[in-house]
């Protein structure tokens, strides 16, 4: 996780864009960062002590994001806010991909592969979202036209790409189940391993790996508290949110709520 050269660019980088955004007062933005990347530029920013930050992404629940910083006449903390009201100024853009194949599914390994195929960086692209005709993707505008033109298959499928803008985004319908189960302490390890079936020691080991993720943070410890609403992503496996604390057991046990999204 700590790779000090990799932490060293990011800082740079932002703070080229906060200096821009202060003294030329305007919008910047950084280039697409998973959540890795994205925990990290949290605490860098921070440590900046810049206060007019947000993260974007298309959509309320993109995986990955852009850092937006906004200048002091910018009405809204919240770029997405900001640019849902102006999108003329947004900085990602939609790319429609249809595939050429009735009853053929592509997968997002397809299209992310047809993507890099194409010799773009991966930090150009956010989410690809997939659906049964074709997959959307957000990307940044500056190599929108680029994608459009040259994006012609993918999985052995040909392919149609049409530019639009992220209102037209449409989001995949998530599939979710609750569960309700008892935990022996709001432990993050214990939680892991109710909400995704594995075991504790695993659980920690994906922590300790830098796997999961709490409201946006990476963590590292294994035993780090959970309070209620917390949105927990394990990489890989999905992501879950702890709904609901209720009541001790007679065996010292809490009962809990854990919305699982798949």
């Amino acid at each position: 996780m700590d790779n000090r050269k990799d932490e060293k660019i990011l800082a740079a980088r932002i703070a080229d864009q906060i200096g821009a955004c202060e003294n030329k007062y305007m919008i910047t933005y950084t280039e697409f960062m998973d959540l890795h990347q994205r925990s990290l530029a949290e605490s860098v920013i921070r440590d900046t002590g810049f206060r007019r930050y947000g993260f974007y992404g298309g959509y309320s629940e993109a995986e990955r994001t852009i850092a937006v910083f906004l200048p002091e006449y910018i009405g809204t903390d919240s770029p997405e806010d900001y640019f849902r009201a102006n999108p003329e100024d947004d900085p990602l853009t939609l790319i429609r991909f249809t595939h050429g194949k009735v009853g053929k599914e592509l997968t997002h390994r397809d299209y992310l592969g047809a993507l890099m195929g194409l010799g773009i960086r991966r930090d150009v692209t956010g989410d690809i979202l997939v659906n049964s005709k074709g997959a959307d993707a957000i990307v940044l505008h500056s190599i929108a036209d680029f994608i459009e033109m040259n994006m012609t298959s993918a999985g052995r499928s040909s392919l149609s790409a049409v530019q639009t803008g992220i209102p037209d985004l449409v989001v995949p319908e998530q599939h979710f189940e609750e569960r309700n189960v008892s935990v022996a302490s709001l432990r993050l390890d214990n939680l892991l391993s109710a909400a995704f079936g594995i075991s504790r020691s695993s659980a920690a080991e994906a922590v300790r790996s830098g796997l999961v993720f709490v409201d946006g943070i990476e963590m590292s410890k294994p035993d780090h508290q959970i309070d209620a609403g917390a949105r927990i992503v394990l990489r890989h496996k999905g992501k879950a949110i702890l709904s609901e604390i209720g009541r001790m057991t007679s065996k010292n046990r809490i009962h809990v709520t854990i919305v699982r999204y798949r």
